[in-house]
């Protein structure tokens, strides 16, 4: 896609600072295409961590800075492809083709369409040297191609969420393409349909519009929600399952699966007192609401309706987020809290269900950010207010 002097120059500077080299090298090389060079090695640089599989792979080419930031990590389409397989697969919304590459890998026919020229090219380009095979790119509009298309085992939508004006879309229906009045053509094309959609959108409000959705899957990355993906299906009697789930480094995969009827209907004891350990769900099941069940699947002690915050007297190595060891408790009065937090010079601060903000404690409490204690400011059962100091011991 470029000349071979433009290519020599990527391959020669690909971990050199771009800003730097537009500097240095204006002028110099008369026969390279600077400034698609440059980008071409920002681009790559910047899925180093995000893309670790394509960045090690040479002779790739980069599309758009929007298509770079928007695409899925590795570990998130890695994810994707283990909830999909079988004959034929059609990915709608291209884009860079991260999900659409690790997906097609458990299909012997794979489709990728993108309306975008540039994009299909990228894609024509990088398939091959992927060792994709089975993956066909095709040149369309996402509601055009699904009105002619045949039948698949399984279709992926990952729907725009930025407008013309690039402003981001939350709103199923801003997204483009709408996919609300596709869902039955959808599901004519396609026995399961896999939908990503934006970790900002609620729930419930998504199931109430997506009919046939069979699981939710709620991805985190090392506790920051990434991506919410419903997964439909064509024939479908029961409720959907919920499914938490945390992606990390060097780590097991944390999952937790409900359903809305098992948390509304879970028993829910509340602390009296906060005994050794404190428990944090992982943002995954803060995300999905699984508020209550946690108490009765790990015999736990909810501080307070509002708080989700959980105690125990023991270690619960499976619990689906972080463990602190308690070090001491304080009401929320001055005398105690400087008694509690004498010692302290700086300490992370967390705040739940309390009536102030971590900036007006940090100036109260005289803190800086930072260090092994953690202090959470949270309200017990019934409605006292208490500061809880602790240490992550366990980091789950």
């Amino acid at each position: 896609m470029f000349s071979e002097a433009t290519w020599q120059f990527i391959t020669q500077h690909r971990f050199d600072d771009p800003k730097r080299l537009a500097l240095q090298c204006r002028g110099l090389y008369p026969d390279v295409d600077l400034t698609s060079a440059l980008q071409q090695i920002a681009h790559r640089q910047a899925i180093k961590d995000k893309i670790p599989t394509w960045y090690a792979t040479e002779g790739l080419v980069y599309p758009d800075r929007l298509s770079i930031e928007q695409c899925s990590s590795e570990a998130t389409a890695l994810y994707k492809s283990a909830l999909l397989a079988g004959k034929s697969f059609v990915d709608l919304t291209g884009g860079f083709g991260v999900d659409c590459a690790f997906i097609a890998t458990k299909f012997q026919k794979a489709f990728y369409v993108e309306q975008q020229p540039q994009r299909c090219a990228v894609a024509e380009h990088n398939f091959p040297i992927l060792n994709l095979p089975q993956l066909t790119v095709v040149h369309a509009d996402a509601q055009c191609y699904l009105q002619q298309m045949n039948p698949v085992d399984c279709i992926y939508l990952d729907p725009a969420r930025r407008g013309r004006d690039g402003r981001k879309k939350f709103a199923i229906s801003d997204c483009e393409p709408d996919i609300i009045p596709l869902i039955g053509l959808l599901l004519q094309r396609a026995e399961c349909v896999l939908i990503k959609l934006s970790p900002m959108l609620d729930v419930d409000s998504a199931l109430q519009v997506l009919p046939n959705t069979s699981e939710v899957h709620v991805v985190s990355v090392e506790n920051e929600c990434k991506e919410l993906l419903f997964l439909l299906r064509r024939d479908l009697t029961a409720e959907p399952t919920i499914r938490c789930v945390n992606l990390s480094k060097g780590q097991k995969l944390m999952a937790f699966a409900f359903t809305r009827s098992e948390e509304k209907n879970a028993a829910v004891e509340y602390a009296s007192e906060i005994l050794k350990f404190l428990y944090e769900p992982n943002a995954s099941l803060m995300k999905a609401g699984a508020y209550k069940l946690l108490v009765g699947r790990f015999c736990l002690r909810k501080l307070h309706p509002n708080s989700h915050l959980y105690t125990s007297s023991r270690h619960l190595p499976d619990f689906p987020g972080r463990c602190f060891e308690v070090k001491a408790v304080s009401s929320f009065n001055k005398a105690t809290m400087q008694q509690c937090t004498q010692h302290l010079r700086q300490a992370n601060l967390s705040v739940r269900n309390f009536p102030a903000t971590v900036d007006e404690l940090k100036k109260r409490l005289k803190l800086r950010d930072g260090g092994n204690d953690h202090l959470f400011a949270t309200t017990l059962f019934p409605h006292n207010h208490v500061l809880i100091l602790t240490e992550q011991r366990f980091r789950i």
